[in-house]
């Protein structure tokens, strides 16, 4: 390969940047050159790329978001638009492809991998829903952010004796609310995996309360049945015993500058994915990590569903909420 692309796709993600330098950096080390294309699939199909150098991606492992850019591409299920997105990849002497983003990017990536175009994929979803990687890029990220949010809610939780509901990102996966939830110590985590019960939430914070507890915090993910706004209606209808106030985080999760442990990941990752692509000449999967080993997964694997969380890690959050 002489010319490889990078693109991000869908929902930004604390680390993609650093993906995209490991990508820029290691394809230079092997002589190979390459290519950001802006705002995802759609910049894919209107032909909007430029050159990156290693200059053009210093300073940037820090940095949130993406530099490439991002956006929504539903048009890109159509087998014509990818058929034309190929062409502009050949037509710009584009060797191969690696796709870094979430479940709704991969199936992008394997959609012109079935058309023959050399594809790979680097996971990165603050959802951490995608099969075939125990960590995608971002989450870590993502529940720090949600964690300071909690502990800072605590605080005033307690002095004014309430309880809060925080609602975090999650549309079809817990794992973000489970992970910030037990980190923050919330006294109730609801993830879209489990059927709500109000009325049993009520139970717990009233119970928490007669023990003399000051204040209670409830984790929500935002794909659970009863999302944030819902849960906060429904127990107010109920006549709770104390005031309740709801909090959404929303899009400040995806903002917050990538911890450590993101940057590594995605440098990791993006060195793998590069590496498969160029030396290997391999095509179809999707580089994450699984047990501390670097790996890679099919893209019909990654593809055919999404993650699920821990029960057992969700099960020990409940019985340490007292």
């Amino acid at each position: 390969m002489k010319k490889i692309a990078i693109l991000t796709s869908g929902g930004d993600a604390p680390g993609m940047n650093a993906a995209i330098r490991s990508i820029v950096r290691s394809a230079y080390q092997l002589g190979v050159e390459a290519v950001g294309i802006e705002d995802g699939f759609a910049g894919l199909v209107e032909g909007r790329m430029r050159s990156l150098s290693c200059r053009d991606v210093g300073n940037t492992i820090h940095v949130a978001g993406t530099i490439l850019g991002s956006a929504r591409a539903p048009e890109f299920a159509h087998p014509d638009v990818q058929t034309k997105a190929v062409s502009n990849l050949r037509a710009h002497q584009i060797d191969g492809l690696i796709v870094i983003g979430g479940n709704g990017s991969q199936q992008g990536g394997a959609a012109l991998h079935r058309l023959g175009f050399p594809t790979m994929g680097v996971a990165s979803t603050i959802d951490n829903d995608l099969l075939g990687t125990d960590q995608s890029i971002g989450f870590d990220s993502a529940v720090q952010v949600a964690c300071e949010a909690i502990d800072r809610l605590r605080v005033t939780a307690r002095s004014h004796h309430r309880a809060f509901i925080v609602e975090v990102m999650g549309r079809d996966c817990g794992e973000l609310a489970l992970h910030a939830g037990m980190a923050g110590g919330a006294e109730i985590i609801l993830v879209p995996e489990q059927e709500p019960d109000i009325n049993q939430v009520l139970t717990k914070l009233e119970e928490a309360k007669g023990r003399g507890k000051q204040q209670s915090i409830v984790v929500v993910a935002e794909g659970c049945k009863l999302n944030g706004e819902a849960l906060f209606n429904a127990l107010n209808e109920q006549g709770p015993s104390f005031p309740i106030r709801l909090t959404k985080l929303g899009h400040i999760q995806r903002g917050g500058i990538p911890t450590p442990t993101d940057r590594v990941l995605a440098t990791q990752l993006g060195h793998h994915a590069v590496d498969h692509l160029i030396k290997k000449e391999t095509s179809g999967y999707v580089a994450g990590i699984q047990s501390g080993t670097l790996t890679l997964t099919p893209y019909d694997e990654v593809t055919s569903g999404t993650r699920a969380i821990d029960p057992k890690l969700l099960a020990l959050s409940d019985l340490l909420a007292c």
